[in-house]
Order: C-alpha cells, then sequence, then structure tokens
C-alpha cells in the first residue's frame, strides 16, 4: 500500500470521503433473472487515489421504510435520544441510530438472549444459542431480519438505548473497482448486482446494493475511502507476461479495470478472459468495450459462457476445460491467472478445472498436478479475489 503525499487527505472508516453518483445504469436488460447495475461515483478534487485490483469501501445506510417499521413494532416514535452506535460522545435521535449506524438486517446473539429472557423462554429461539444447536440456529435465522424477531416475539419489549445496544454495527461494504484512474481521473466504478430476494413471506433486499439502487440519487452522500488491495496487481506493462482473467457475473468488476488500465499503458503481454453469466441476451456486460478492446488489441482473446442459453447449464470452468491445452500453452509461458467471484462455488470449480488441465495436459499425476498449482501460488501467478 503506498504512502499518501504530505498534504494528501487520509480517507478511512473514520474519516470517509463524501462522494456523490454522477451516473448509474443497468447492465443487464429486461427478463435477467437479477438486476447488475454500473455506478461511477464523483471524486474531483478529492485528493482519492486508487490502483486496478483494489476495492472501495461503501458506507450504506439501511431502508428508511424498514427502519420506521421497525420502531412501530418496537412502540418507539423515533425522536428518543440514544447514544450513537459509531460515534460514542454523540447523542442522536433512535430513527438516525438505526438507519446510519445498525445493523438491521442480521441478529446478533446478544438480541437472542435479551429476547429469550423478556420472554421468560417463551420463545422459538429458546435452547437455539446452546453449543449443539449451531446449525439449527443459522437455520432458524436465515432469511430472517430483526423486525422478524420483533414481530415474532412481542412480549420482548426494549427501552430505545438498550434495543440499539442489542444491534451488531452497520459496517462497510467492499466492491471490486471496475474503472481504472488512467482511463477515468475523477471517478471510480463499481459494478453491483443487487440482492433481493423473498423469504419468510417477506420482500428483501441487501443493504448496501439496495442503497445504492433504489435509494441513492445525485445529491445523496455515499461515504467512501479506498481498501488498497495487496497481490492482486497487473503485471508491468512493459513486461511481456500473459494474463487470463477469470470473472463470471460481477467478478468481472476488476477486470474491465485491469483492461482500461492496459490500454492507456499499451501493455505488451497478451490477454484472455473468460467471462460467465446467465444469458447473452440480458446479461453480457460491457460488450461494446469487450469487442472495443478485442479490436485495439487490449485484448486478445474472449471467452464466454452463458449458463442458460442451451439445455445444459455451461460455466466458465467448462469452457475452460475446452480450451486447456491452450491454457496450459499459455500457463508455460509464463501466465498469470487471475480469479475473482464467488468464493464458495466458482472459485472452487475453477480451481479444480486448472487441477484438471495441467494434469491432462501437462501429463502429470494428481500429485504432481498439486505441486505445480502450489509452484503457481508460490510464484504470485495464481492470483485470486474471492469473497
Amino acid at each position: 500500500m503506498s504512502t499518501p503525499a504530505p498534504g494528501k487527505p487520509v480517507y478511512n472508516v473514520k474519516n470517509p470521503y463524501i462522494a456523490r453518483v454522477k451516473r448509474a445504469f443497468d447492465l443487464s436488460g429486461p427478463g435477467a433473472p437479477k438486476n447488475t447495475r454500473h455506478y461511477e461515483i464523483d471524486l474531483a478534487g478529492s485528493g482519492l487515489e486508487y490502483t486496478p485490483g483494489d476495492s472501495l469501501a461503501v458506507q450504506p445506510a439501511n431502508d428508511p421504510a424498514l427502519v420506521d417499521e421497525m420502531l412501530q413494532v418496537l412502540g418507539f416514535s423515533g425522536a428518543e435520544i440514544v447514544t450513537h452506535p459509531k460515534r460514542p460522545g454523540e447523542q442522536v435521535p433512535v430513527r438516525q441510530a438505526l438507519i446510519e449506524a445498525s445493523l438491521v438486517t442480521e441478529v446478533d446473539n446478544k438480541l437472542i438472549k435479551a429476547v429469550i429472557e423478556k420472554t421468560g423462554g417463551q420463545t422459538a429461539l429458546n435452547g437455539l444459542l446452546e453449543p449443539e444447536k449451531k446449525e439449527e440456529l443459522k437455520s432458524y435465522l436465515w432469511g430472517r431480519f430483526v423486525i422478524d424477531l420483533l414481530i415474532e416475539n412481542p412480549a420482548a419489549r426494549f427501552e430505545p438505548g438498550e434495543f440499539v445496544g442489542l444491534l451488531k454495527k452497520l459496517n462497510i461494504r467492499l466492491y471490486s473497482i471496475s474503472s481504472s484512474q488512467r482511463a477515468v481521473p475523477d471517478e471510480v466504478h463499481l459494478t453491483v448486482a443487487t440482492v433481493r430476494y423473498t423469504s419468510h413471506g417477506r420482500e428483501r433486499g441487501g443493504v448496501a446494493s439496495t442503497f445504492l439502487a433504489e435509494r441513492v440519487t445525485p445529491d445523496t452522500p455515499i461515504p467512501v475511502f479506498v481498501n488498497h488491495g495487496k497481490g492482486f496487481r497487473l503485471p508491468e506493462p512493459h513486461e511481456d507476461t500473459p494474463v487470463i482473467f477469470i470473472g463470471p457475473g460481477t467478478g468481472i468488476a476488476p477486470f474491465r479495470a485491469f483492461l482500461q488500465e492496459r490500454q492507456a499503458t499499451a501493455a505488451k503481454g497478451k490477454a484472455w478472459l473468460f467471462f460467465g453469466e446467465v444469458s447473452q441476451s440480458t446479461c453480457f456486460f460491457y460488450k461494446d468495450e469487450f469487442e472495443a478492446w478485442l479490436a485495439d488489441g487490449t485484448l486478445d482473446r474472449l471467452t464466454t459462457a452463458w449458463s442458460r442459453d442451451q439445455a445444459e447449464k455451461i460455466y466458465v470452468q467448462h469452457k475452460m476445460l475446452e480450451h486447456g491445452r491452450e491454457i496450459h500453452e499459455w500457463l508455460e509461458q509464463g501466465a498469470i491467472v487471475y480469479v475473482c467471484g464467488d468464493a464458495a462455488r466458482m472459485a472452487v470449480d475453477v480451481d479444480k478445472a486448472l487441477h484438471s488441465i495441467v494434469e491432462k495436459e501437462g501429463g502429470k499425476s494428481p500429485e504432481e498436478a498439486a505441486a505445480y498449482m502450489a509452484a503457481l501460488k508460490e510464484a504470485k501467478r495464481y492470483r485470486r479475489d474471492v469473497y
């Protein structure tokens, strides 16, 4: 992480830069199973600097409508004064504290314990804090917000300050930056899927993604700062190191930044991008940009996987196996492999595909392939930004 130049402001969680969104638009088309949006955030005059591979920390606010419903269930007017959860010396109305600083979409064990006590154990939560009931508790809480516990346990009554103290703090959300400052000096871009789902008969939304998609206008203050990455970096532009980018869905974000950077610096090494989504017609994010980068040589190859455009589901790992021989050739030429996106499934499947390719195309045993992959990691030629 670079040291800021003298006189430059230092932005962090306690001193964020208050930014505004200049422009936002849908990347997904009508009929897409989920909404993915592109955001352009104004940094003019901020002195804020970032490098492709960094993340932007965004401090969201809760949905005021959800907070108002909670206040109604709690029997609070919203004007009651409490200590601000993040600024202990500051007294604010409870409504402000809940909107700005309290996590209301996840339930803390402190709240569960208080509900059990206040209901005299007459609650479905009773006993779920026992260590052996960990999975049962997880299952019970899935898709439940704080408001659900309040509605389900009307006998549990709270004082405003007491209630706020039983909630976790609403923390920042990190998003991979999808722009290069060489291309857009006064902006930072994000690529964000809006999380929406239904559970227990209620429409739900991700705190930060719906904050950006539904509640931010050009006048809305958005506290942000840069979270500097360490290992997720491009090789120097004068080096002829090949690069392979694997980023399905919003995992495309850092690779758009990388490609903007490669174009701006006339990077020498060849580049291959694997991108996957649900359907080519509704989810081909940044299609025109990728085609332009293919045309000018910033990008050498683009391989796409559309999971639902045919009877059988095809994902990026299937396309990698299809092109196993060429991927192995690139690896033998010193390529760096970058993976961004879902850690639980995609990153695991991509890792398995790479092992298979090394084994099959390199004529190696499973143990030798594992050693080859370990050596790639050791040489920082297998870099992952997964979440």
